[in-house]
């Protein structure tokens, strides 16, 4: 043997296995992301290779990131491998979601890039790992935001409500999550009108805001919101309807969004509707929103509910062109249309017996036959308990009081969901040291005004126009 452990030429043969110590050749070595910017070596095949061999997602993620400018990552992950085959065609969606995640966004948004194809994309929202992808929530947005994009591109936006619902199913660590893909879903679903892919999504109420799954902004929030508001309105769901417009309206800010004001106006509207009247706002709503309403047509509107019919009608037709630019008049419309039930309504609570014509003249409606037809559609759709005689004299009676074991059960079930769940968050408020000492300095600027708090009087006047909104939202 010579000194390096090698076989000498003169002697005979030895096993093949005896070379097992020496180093093996480096190009066997998977290649590495970290020098390949200083070692001028970027190309696909790199990445494809990191990605296949790589360990620990958290520090493929960081390569991912950093392993070339930034002007030029894209373009690399949007392109094919050198011999042209499709870097997706080698990579498993499971087992490779993080690399698979930067390369689809990134051809989702790169011009010149090939389209990947649909039932591709649609397979990785079904079938991708949600726990590699939570590294990289701004690639998640950019994917979501590139499907949108691709469909629209396409002419059918419809076929981007599948795989962003499969996003939102799947990535956030639990329904309650909200992220930036919930209000595109929603907004998507609501310009394509289909209203009913929405309702799984807005089944569960947002308690939970996580910065580090998601790149959130305040106006995701308020969009989430006022759109799942417009959804429940479209399906005459009028009490979840207003919850929504109502969390949107009031959600705090050092000023408000114009956003806000629209989803106050839609609340009034929905309340009209729904209730026969409106009911005052949470204390928390911002000042300006308020004295901002009173100076509008809708405030008049809702003053003159139900009874002023003929006001109504004025208003309606004198600001028509105004209800429907601002996207109201659907709203305004069957607020009117329900004004006459509402006061017949409160008609059963003042009165036994009337007359059709009586009523006919209480609720602003000349024709007999067109009050009669009213009634018996209300006592059919059980809005009302009355019965009308030969002589159209309407008798109105109590309705009877009808609920079953299975109702207070359900109601006593979601009862004690809503006080566990604030439980759950009271504790959670309380373990925020922000919160805390936000709470503490409010309390003590309070103690310096009569009352605790400033009258809403003292707060300076301003029009809508001119006000200082937050960012704006263009809906």
């Amino acid at each position: 043997m010579s000194q390096t452990g090698l076989p000498s030429p003169s002697q005979q043969p030895t096993p093949i296995t005896e070379p097992e110590a020496q180093p093996s050749p480096p190009a066997t070595a998977p290649p590495s992301l970290e020098n390949a910017n200083t070692e001028n070596n970027i190309s696909l095949h790199n990445v494809i290779a990191a990605i296949m061999t790589a360990v620990s997602p958290s520090q493929l993620n960081q390569n991912l990131k950093t392993f070339a400018p930034k002007e030029v990552r894209d373009i690399i992950f949007a392109s094919f491998l050198p011999d042209g085959q499709d870097p997706l065609s080698v990579l498993d969606i499971q087992a490779n979601t993080l690399g698979i995640l930067y390369i689809l966004s990134a051809r989702l948004h790169v011009p010149t890039a090939p389209r990947p194809p649909l039932d591709y994309i649609e397979e990785f929202c079904r079938m991708f790992v949600a726990e590699q992808a939570r590294y990289a929530p701004d690639r998640v947005t950019m994917l979501a935001t590139g499907i949108v994009q691709a469909a629209e591109q396409g002419g059918n936006p419809r076929l981007a409500i599948q795989p962003l619902f499969d996003l939102l199913v799947r990535y956030p660590p639990t329904p309650s999550h909200l992220t930036a893909i919930h209000p595109m879903f929603l907004k998507i679903c609501v310009s394509t009108r289909f209203f009913t892919a929405a309702l799984p999504i807005l089944a569960h109420p947002i308690t939970t805001i996580d910065l580090s799954i998601s790149d959130l902004s305040y106006n995701d929030n308020l969009v989430y919101h006022y759109t799942g508001g417009v959804v429940y309105a479209a399906l005459k769901r009028w009490a979840e309807a207003e919850e929504f417009f109502e969390i949107c309206a009031c959600s705090p800010g050092a000023a408000p969004a114009a956003i806000q004001m629209d989803a106050l106006i839609k609340l009034v509207l929905v309340q009209l509707i729904h209730e026969g009247k409106t009911s005052p706002p949470p204390k928390y709503i911002h000042p300006t929103l308020l004295r901002l309403f009173r100076g509008t047509s809708y405030n008049a509107f809702a003053n003159a509910y139900p009874k002023q019919r003929s006001q109504l009608r004025n208003i309606v037709e004198t600001e028509q062109q105004l209800f429907a630019t601002e996207k109201n008049l659907g709203l305004i419309s069957q607020a009117l249309e329900h004004a006459p039930r509402w006061s017949i309504r409160k008609l059963t609570g003042t009165y036994l017996t009337l007359h059709i014509s009586d009523i006919g003249q209480a609720v602003g409606i000349e024709s007999e036959d067109e009050v009669r037809a009213l009634i018996l559609d209300m006592i059919q759709s059980s809005e009302i308990c009355a019965r009308i005689s030969a002589d159209g004299t309407v008798v109105f009676s109590d309705p009877p009081v009808k609920f079953d074991k299975a109702d207070v059960d359900r109601v006593l079930a979601h009862a004690q969901e809503q006080c566990s769940l604030l439980a759950s968050l009271e504790r959670e408020m309380a373990r925020s040291k922000e919160y805390l000492a936000k709470a503490v300095k409010s309390k003590e600027d309070s103690t310096g005004w009569p009352g605790g708090a400033m009258d809403e009087d003292v707060v300076p006047d301003h029009t809508r126009s001119n006000y200082n909104w937050a960012e704006d939202i263009g809906f």
